[in-house]
């Protein structure tokens, strides 16, 4: 990092310019959730025709390889640059994340379009993870969460104006022009970035092998599975939030580019208190978050087929979720050591293993014919398993601790 933080306009931009990054990944990660049905029916219509909760379900794959290629990309991407310059590496990740989102607004089949989502998740989690530790470097030591916050807030904003927007721009024109947008917001950042993001060195003598030893910490592998775990609950929600709306709200389809405008905005809200909470009290912040997010899953799988309580349920779960992120995040570095390059990253192949899972048991339930509402008691059920291995989690360190304070 950096030795000197810049000045306060120049920090400004930076931390804008990332955010516009992590705003195009927003939507290229969540967009697609909107557009399943849209989707389904171009570029799978003997299914369509014959099954379409089916041409769904495994048009749900789309989001799962883009996870996959996250849970990939993140750990041998982010430990094979950590010797470069950062804000270089930045610049080269929102190149690749342009060109990978183009091929999926241009490719002809689903098997090709499925190949440029994997891809398109690749440079994912080393550009938050690398960005992390920048804006973290920026705002100065006591305030790295709301470091994380500020990265991660062109996220959460997405899905207040992108993600919407994307889904009613799809919805209206076909949903390759969704991608099309996100390609363009990408081409933007690249230029922001190369402009203003300062100079800020790598780490000259990190390894991937070096990096990689992050791995032999057991409590990384706890906060990863909380991650991975607990956060699958969100996914295998907002994975299938336009068939609740429109099959068990019975709304018209117009209505959940609102819906997610709604989630966006709880996503918004919960990630700023959530690195607000997270730098006042990790432990506490991690462990009520879980209980929270388990309840309000349950509330919105037991009131969905109203449209007014579906969207104050979809805006908590939306706020809780987000409140997580930042949190989880932290936790990670705390725990990750010298290797925190890798361990920045790795919290977005913990986040989008859980995105994968959630998707694909969602997607499970769906087809075995259980309801468009089952997917929300599968949130449920991991919730509450992120929940048992955060306590896990804080209760180890708390006895480590306790055993190497002085008698």
């Amino acid at each position: 990092m950096s030795t000197s933080l810049p000045a306060r306009g120049v920090a400004l931009w930076a931390l804008l310019s990332l955010a516009v990054g992590s705003f195009g990944i927003g939507m290229t990660e969540f967009v697609v959730m909107g557009l399943l049905p849209d989707i389904a029916q171009e570029m799978l219509p003997g299914e369509w025709a014959t099954d379409p909760d089916a041409a769904i379900a495994q048009t749900g794959w789309l989001i799962s390889l883009y996870a996959l290629g996250v849970v990939v990309g993140a750990p041998t991407i982010a430990g094979s640059v950590a010797r470069f310059p950062r804000h270089r590496v930045m610049i080269i990740l929102a190149a690749a994340l342009t060109f990978f989102n183009a091929l999926t607004f241009l490719l002809p089949t689903f098997e090709l379009v499925a190949a440029s989502r994997f891809l398109a998740g690749l440079p994912h989690g080393a550009y938050f993870g690398i960005g992390a530790l920048v804006a973290a470097d920026v705002l100065g030591p006591g305030m790295r969460a709301k470091g994380v916050a500020f990265v991660l807030t062109g996220l959460t904003l997405a899905n207040v104006v992108g993600v919407p927007l994307g889904t009613a721009l799809g919805q209206e024109v076909g949903w390759r022009a969704a991608f099309m947008l996100v390609a363009g917001i990408f081409l933007i950042a690249t230029v922001l970035i190369t402009l203003f993001v300062p100079q800020h060195a790598g780490s000259p003598g990190r390894t991937l092998r070096a990096e990689l030893r992050v791995f032999r910490i057991g409590q990384v592998w706890l906060a990863l599975a909380v991650g991975a775990i607990g956060f699958g609950g969100f996914f295998a929600v907002y994975s299938y939030i336009a068939p609740v709306v429109t099959e068990v709200a019975g709304s018209p389809e117009w209505a959940v580019p609102i819906v997610l405008m709604v989630m966006g905005a709880g996503m918004t809200v919960g990630n700023l208190i959530g690195g607000h909470l997270a730098d006042v009290h990790l432990a506490r912040t991690l462990l009520w978050g879980y209980v929270a997010l388990a309840a309000v899953l349950a509330l919105l799988a037991a009131t969905a087929s109203s449209i007014y309580a579906l969207g104050f349920f979809v805006f908590a779960v939306g706020f809780v979720s987000s409140g997580l992120s930042p949190t989880i995040q932290t936790r990670l570095m705390d725990v990750a050591g010298d290797n925190q390059s890798i361990a920045a990253a790795l919290n977005h192949s913990a986040l989008n293993l859980g995105n994968s899972v959630g998707a694909f048991l969602g997607g499970v339930v769906i087809a075995a014919g259980w309801g468009f509402l089952a997917p929300a008691w599968v949130g449920v059920a991991l919730a509450l398993c992120g929940l048992g291995l955060a306590v896990v989690s804080v209760a180890t360190e708390r006895r480590r601790d306790a055993s190497m304070a002085p008698a």
